[in-house]
């Protein structure tokens, strides 16, 4: 007896074992500094804690539509109407457990065995796991670091075929920081609009930039609109990473496909979750003091961490959204520490961990082999700590 094919074909991610043994160095009491948090490190605003409170003595503890309450699909419509000057009615709507089972739906209702999905490297490392798991075939298109491994409307072109069904657009990126400017979507958006192809654009960090702006690339036009799925969700804007609520929006055709096959999966997102995903969005005063905190203490971490890497020597691309930054490692492949040779940025990423007690990831599994990846999603004084041990860890290559 033997499991699907389909589950033979995901690949193991490659840092799982680093985040593990990180933990476990925690936990052994060493002082381990973790860059590789995916996550905010600020607690869930008080104001949706008490909305959830609030749900709780209210007895919301039921079931709800497939496809969320109608209060939290109509709060999201005005976000998206206020935030990105898109119009969505409450039937274009599906709330899902994360923007990652929003992304596994928009998937499974959209591909055909055999079906392409052009996923601009580097990715963020689940895009191509799911695609794979809709039956569809990932195609990657390597960007330049000179264009801060952004996708370009001449790349895209060359990359659609006929077999071409949909398009991933990850802005702000994971794990680049890149933020698209609008005169790049409108390029890509001139390109897509030629041809029969699906945009599925992931925003899901889109109230985390820097320097510049947010734009969905779905307000380009209204044939773009009707052919992209934009994905979003409360775990980065609100820090509300554990309540699982993701959300898309598409056209009804598709919305009405996602709520269907969500009904015999998962049903409904928690309903206290979702009333207090409601509460989140709907109160402008508190939800955007608490961004406004967070995205300012983001980016003075930004600015600390690219001004210690830089007096380290190392190269890197600088963010201007999200909370990541990559790091180029290529030009310490082949040295060693303690007679372990450096062959590839896992070999660096475990090396550091061992020899120096702090956790970054390794970028093989995102499509950038020669870089790790460093989260600003942790203190300035372990950004301080870590990046002086990792100044130590280069002092004794060979």
């Amino acid at each position: 007896m033997e499991i699907a094919q389909r589950a033979k074909s995901i690949s193991p991610s490659l840092t799982l074992e680093i985040t593990a043994r990180a933990k476990k160095m925690k936990a052994d009491g060493m002082r381990v500094v973790s860059f590789a948090a995916g996550e905010p490190d600020f607690n869930t605003p008080e104001y949706i804690i008490e909305a959830g409170h609030e749900a709780l003595k209210k007895g919301l503890t039921k079931y709800t539509p497939a496809a969320g309450t109608v209060e939290l699909r109509n709060a999201i419509c005005l976000k998206l109407k206020n935030d990105n000057a898109l119009d969505y009615g409450v039937t274009n709507i599906v709330v899902s457990n994360g923007a990652k089972h929003s992304l596994f739906n928009a998937f499974m209702a959209i591909l055909n065995p055999g079906d392409e999905v052009i996923i601009p490297s580097p990715y963020w490392l689940s895009y191509p796991e799911i695609v794979k798991m809709a039956g569809g075939v990932p195609v990657f298109v390597h960007t330049k670091a000179e264009n801060s491994f952004k996708i370009t409307a001449e790349e895209l072109e060359q990359a659609i075929t006929e077999k071409t069904k949909a398009f991933i657009l990850n802005n702000p990126n994971n794990p680049t920081g890149a933020v698209y400017t609008r005169s790049e979507l409108n390029a890509l958006g001139a390109v897509i609009e030629k041809h029969e192809v699906f945009v599925v654009s992931d925003e899901i960090y889109e109230k985390l930039t820097y320097e510049r702006r947010h734009h969905s690339i779905a307000a380009y036009s209204d044939i773009l609109k009707e052919r992209t799925i934009v994905i979003n969700g409360m775990s980065k804007t609100y820090s509300m990473t554990g309540w699982r609520i993701g959300y898309a929006a598409a056209n009804e055709q598709i919305a009405s496909a996602m709520s269907s096959m969500q009904s015999h999966s998962t049903s409904n997102s928690n309903s206290i979750a979702q009333y207090a995903s409601a509460v989140a969005l709907s109160d402008k005063f508190h939800g955007d003091a608490f961004l406004e905190d967070m995205r300012a203490t983001f980016d003075a971490r930004r600015a600390l961490m690219m001004l210690r890497l830089h007096r380290l020597g190392l190269e890197y691309i600088e963010p201007k959204g999200a909370f990541y930054v990559m790091v180029s490692v290529k030009g310490f492949m082949g040295r060693s520490i303690e007679g372990q040779r450096i062959r590839s940025a896992y070999d660096f990423a475990s090396l550091l961990l061992e020899q120096a007690q702090v956790a970054v990831i390794p970028c093989e599994s995102f499509g950038a082999d020669d870089y790790v990846r460093l989260s600003y999603a942790a203190s300035e004084k372990d950004i301080e700590r870590g990046l002086d041990a990792i100044g130590g860890f280069l002092a004794q290559l060979i």
